[in-house]
């Protein structure tokens, strides 16, 4: 597991309590060797992964609607591709997406050594056009891209899920950004709008879990 100094990154910090928050990390069982290693790569590059504690909340929702397709838009190294596949089981499908070749490539070695490269298929590009593309509807929808995305995301992602289908958004909360009255930047206006456009569709129910940076998760009526 990252030494307390290299999980900060990951960790995000800013909506729990410091003491809660250590709190919740503490409970988490071990992860197996490859996610362990990503979770020290990323702290020790910065790569942007959901983290542990995440990771579990979205295995558990794709169990509890019994979820065998998910479209992941911002993979990264693919750790939380990786609890996504593990969820879907043998029979389901994954899609990773990721705009960095040098990322899909370090993905791609993961997913063989976690043994879920049968269920993930990788795709490279603007994952708002690779997701427009699709012609199926999916049963669970994760989106992390960059953050001035998010009203796009919304309007391209409810079509193409299926009704009882989860539509999923990491950093919703934005390190507590969101709370500002007047927030200069692009990228907390853009996830002020894409919440207000979550909680706002009649065709959505909407719950944002507090935990890391925040997680929408909003299920399609």
């Amino acid at each position: 597991m990252p030494e307390p100094n290299q999980s900060a990154y990951w960790r995000m910090g800013g909506i729990t309590v410091g003491a809660v928050e250590d709190y919740l990390y503490s409970l988490l069982p071990p992860r197996d060797e490859v996610l362990t290693e990503m979770e020290t790569e990323a702290a020790r590059c910065e790569v942007p992964i959901v983290g542990p504690a995440v990771a579990r909340v979205l295995y558990q929702l794709a169990l509890m609607i019994g979820a065998k397709s998910v479209f992941e838009m911002g993979s990264a190294i693919g750790y939380s591709t990786i609890w996504w596949a593990r969820a879907v089981g043998d029979k389901g499908r994954v899609i990773y997406t990721d705009g960095d070749s040098k990322n899909a490539e370090q993905a791609r070695q993961y997913f063989e050594r976690a043994g879920v490269s049968n269920r993930i298929t990788v795709h490279v590009g603007d994952a708002l056009e690779l997701l427009s593309e699709q012609k199926q509807e999916f049963d669970i929808i994760f989106n992390d891209v960059d953050k001035e995305d998010y009203p796009r995301v919304f309007r391209i992602a409810i079509p193409k899920l299926r009704k009882g289908g989860l539509f999923v958004t990491d950093n919703v909360l934005w390190s507590g950004k969101v709370a500002q009255k007047n927030p200069p930047d692009a990228a907390t206006k853009a996830i002020l709008e894409f919440n207000r456009l979550l909680y706002g569709s009649p065709d959505l129910f909407t719950t944002i879990l507090p935990i890391r940076d925040g997680v929408a998760v909003a299920l399609k009526k």
